[in-house]
């Protein structure tokens, strides 16, 4: 009785080590790590932006939308799919994230007014940082993230000088 205990015992823990092996060794924790984190920390970033200028979608969604991104990309990669034959999961993301992105934009009737395009496009934006990051592409991720903190963050004080110029 006990070594059929045992058996069954070995074949559980056999069954769980082969279902974890996933990850063969520390080089790969690393890079798993390391590109999903930097999805996050990019996506955060410039969800921060958006939260703190009070937007719909901000620091928790930007961050839940590249961290997905990113894992979409990332476990096709891992399983040894050509990375010509990536352009389909590219695809699906994108197609995918517009259905989010088209959640955010709203008509105002009574002012003829669209609000939340940039919200959308931000959501659109940090998919693609994802996208690099759980690539491998993470400088191009970063340098995205670079350019486009300045255009959310700064040049909305435009717009108020650009609406005043219309009237």
């Amino acid at each position: 009785m006990a070594s059929t205990d045992s058996s069954i015992a070995q074949e559980v823990w056999r069954t769980l080590l082969q279902e974890f092996s996933d990850v063969a060794d520390a080089s790969d924790v690393t890079r798993i790590v390391l590109r999903l984190s930097m999805a996050v920390l990019l996506g955060g970033i410039i969800g921060y932006e958006r939260e703190s200028k009070g937007k719909a979608a901000g620091l928790r969604t930007h961050m839940v939308v590249a961290l997905g991104a990113a894992l979409f990309v990332l476990v096709p990669l891992q399983l040894g799919m050509d990375t010509r034959d990536m352009s389909r999961i590219y695809q699906g993301v994108i197609a995918g994230i517009g259905f989010l992105g088209a959640g955010a934009i709203i008509k105002l009737s009574e002012s003829q007014r669209v609000q939340g395009l940039t919200t959308a496009a931000s959501i659109w934006l940090v998919a693609a940082i994802g996208l690099a990051a759980g690539s491998g592409l993470e400088m191009t991720a970063i340098l995205a993230t670079l350019i486009a903190l300045p255009i959310l963050a700064l040049l909305s004080g435009l717009e108020p000088l650009i609406d005043n110029s219309r009237e």
